[in-house]
C-alpha cells in the first residue's frame, strides 16, 4: 500500500482510506470483517462523520473494532462536524465540542486523530471556533484539525484564527467530477470548463502542503450515481475495462489509480462494505499509470484540451 505525509504532519498515512458512512448497514461481525480487511490491505486510516447513518456508522464501527483483532493505535481515526441534518450548518463553538464528545462515545475511542468540519458555515465565527479548538486539543480529544469542502478563501479565515494547522481538505474528486482541474486546463478560454467553481482549490492545497482527501471517487456529479458499469458512460467503461484488463486490475482500481496518479497526493476514501470489493478498489494504489493513461481516462470521461 502507497503511503503519503498527512498535511505537514510528518506522518505517513495509507493513499486510500475507509469510509465508514454506510457502516449502519451492517452488522457488528460484518463491520469486524470489513475492518479487518482494510487492515490486512495497508488501510489504516478511517473516516467518518457523526451525521453517517444517524450516528450508528461510528457506534457500530466502535463495536467491531473493539471485537475485531485490530488495536486502536494501528489506525488513523478521523470525523468531522458540524452539519445539523435538515437544519442548519453549525460551527458554533459549544456544537463542535458536543459533536466531538458525541463521536468520541460513538467510536469507543479516548481521541480523534483528525477532526474535520464537515462544510462551510456562512455563519461561522472564526475566533469562535479557535476556542473549540484550543478546548479539544488541550483535553487532548482531537490531534489534527482540517476541513471538508472548503474554498481556498474560507479556509485562509478560518487558518487566521486557530492556532493549529489546518492539515486536511476532503472534497468530491474522480474521473467524472474533474472541476478542480478543467478550468486550469482551460484557462484563457470561454467555453463551460474554463469556469472556476473551486477557487484554485488544487493548487491552493498544493502550495499550503494541505492533503485533499477525495471522497465519492465513482460517483458523476452530486451523488447521481456511480460511473462503474454505467451505461450512460459506455466510452469511459470500454477504456477503463481496457486498461484494467492489461493490468490485471478491476476497473475500480483504474478509477482509484486515476486520483492517486495526480501529484497533489490526494487521499482516496472509499466507501464500500463489500471486503472482496474494497480490496478490488483498493489495488489502484499499487498502480503506476502513465501520464498518457492518465489522459486517456481523462478523454474517455468527456473532457477535451483547448
Amino acid at each position: 500500500m502507497k503511503t503519503l505525509n498527512l498535511g505537514q504532519s510528518g506522518m505517513q498515512t495509507s493513499a486510500v482510506a475507509l469510509g465508514i458512512m454506510r457502516m449502519n448497514s451492517l452488522n457488528v461481525d460484518q463491520a469486524t470483517k470489513v475492518i479487518e480487511t482494510a487492515v490486512d490491505l495497508g488501510i489504516n486510516y478511517i473516516d467518518s462523520a457523526d451525521i453517517y447513518g444517524g450516528g450508528d456508522s461510528s457506534a457500530i464501527f466502535g463495536k467491531a473494532l473493539k471485537q475485531s483483532t485490530v488495536s486502536r493505535d494501528q489506525l488513523f481515526i478521523q470525523s468531522k462536524g458540524g452539519i445539523v441534518p435538515g437544519k442548519r450548518y453549525d460551527f458554533s463553538k459549544q456544537h463542535i465540542l458536543n459533536a466531538v464528545d458525541g463521536e468520541l462515545s460513538r467510536l469507543g475511542v479516548d481521541y480523534l486523530d483528525s477532526f474535520l468540519l464537515h462544510r462551510p458555515d456562512p455563519l461561522m465565527i472564526p475566533d469562535e471556533v479557535a476556542e473549540a479548538f484550543n478546548e479539544l486539543q488541550i483535553s487532548g480529544k482531537i490531534r489534527h484539525f482540517g476541513v471538508s469542502n472548503f474554498n481556498p478563501m474560507q479556509v485562509e479565515l478560518l487558518q487566521a484564527a486557530v492556532n493549529q494547522r489546518l492539515m486536511i481538505n476532503q472534497l468530491q474528486f474522480g474521473v467524472m467530477h474533474t472541476g478542480a482541474i478543467d478550468f486550469g486546463l482551460h484557462t484563457n478560454m470561454q467555453d463551460d470548463r474554463s469556469i472556476n467553481h473551486d477557487g484554485e482549490i488544487i493548487e491552493y492545497s498544493r502550495l499550503h502542503h494541505m492533503t485533499i482527501q477525495a471522497w465519492s471517487p465513482y460517483q458523476y456529479g452530486n451523488f447521481a450515481g456511480i460511473f462503474l458499469d454505467n451505461p450512460k458512460f459506455p466510452k469511459l467503461n470500454d477504456a477503463m475495462q481496457a486498461l484494467a484488463d492489461e493490468k490485471h486490475m478491476s476497473k475500480s482500481a483504474i478509477a482509484t489509480a486515476w486520483i492517486l496518479r495526480h501529484p497533489a497526493k490526494i487521499q482516496v476514501i472509499l466507501g464500500t462494505m463489500n471486503p472482496k470489493h474494497l480490496a478490488e478498489n483498493a489495488a489502484g494504489a499499487d498502480i503506476d499509470l502513465t501520464r498518457q493513461e492518465w489522459y486517456d481516462i481523462y478523454f474517455a470521461a468527456g473532457n477535451d484540451l483547448p
